[in-house]
């Protein structure tokens, strides 16, 4: 039986994808529960840097929740059938982590949009730290106009990441923003020919991979803790994490490799 979603390592790079290309890769509450828990390993394994989070197929990246399926099940229109919906009612991780809200993950995830990307799979990618898109992608925030809201973090993260009045347009009317118009704004880094979607973004990560893993997981985790916050806490945090990365092998390792005229061998201490 093939899996609705797959994970694969690449050296210190996890790929996963979103596996259900007939269905627009629509996400049921089995494919929730796989992707938190393949969020959760990457973040607890250590020998893993970068994560890339991918769709299989030419046409979407992730058309959102399932109809049929995930959104009955969490607005009460459905009772759960199976042991893949009752995780998704009653496991605390399974909606942070699969959605990338409100889970302690430091590590970079790298978005390979391959099409479009709606409503659930929006929200998963606004959770991502760097994103690159396929030219006919396009992006869209739908829940109005079903008479709901985009609940996986769009209200807030979205008018952090791109301007405000954009980000209130996307979100009260609805309407598709084709790929450039998304580069344009910044919700996406780059926008290349569909076949070099993935090979970029594993490009990408493996550069990343390469780097002190402590200085990557610390720079992450300071930049999001620190958004929104006054700059004296901000500097605060900052400054400590300045103390543990000086203070770890590493520092004293990548300068020593640079003065050898040799690669760095990082361990994360």
């Amino acid at each position: 039986m093939t899996l609705p979603l797959l994970c694969a390592r690449d050296g210190a790079i996890l790929q996963v994808t979103l596996n259900r290309p007939a269905s627009r890769n629509a996400l049921t509450p089995e494919m929730l529960c796989r992707l938190a828990d393949a969020v959760v390993e990457f973040a607890r394994d250590e020998s893993l840097r970068v994560m890339v989070l991918t769709a299989s197929g030419d046409q979407a990246f992730c058309a959102g929740g399932d109809l049929a399926r995930s959104i009955p099940l969490l607005t009460g229109g459905r009772a759960p059938e199976d042991e893949w919906d009752r995780r998704v009612l009653q496991d605390p991780v399974v909606m942070p982590a699969s959605s990338l809200r409100d889970f302690p993950l430091h590590k970079p995830v790298i978005a390979a949009i391959n099409g479009a990307c709606f409503a659930a799979g929006f929200e998963i990618m606004l959770g991502t730290d760097i994103r690159i898109a396929a030219e006919h992608a396009s992006f869209c925030l739908p829940e109005v106009k079903r008479g709901v809201v985009p609940f996986a973090g769009s209200m807030v993260r979205l008018p952090r990441q791109i301007p405000y009045a954009k980000a209130m347009e996307l979100m009260l009317t609805g309407d598709p923003l084709p790929a450039r118009e998304a580069l344009a704004i910044g919700l996406v880094n780059r926008v290349v020919p569909a076949a070099e979607v993935l090979p970029q973004a594993m490009e990408l990560a493996a550069r990343i991979a390469r780097n002190g893993p402590l200085a990557v997981q610390r720079l992450k985790q300071t930049v999001v803790a620190s958004s929104g916050q006054p700059l004296a806490e901000g500097y605060a945090l900052e400054d400590e994490t300045r103390r543990v990365v000086l203070a770890s092998e590493d520092a004293r390792e990548g300068p020593r490799a640079f003065m050898e005229k040799r690669a760095p061998q990082f361990t994360g201490r």
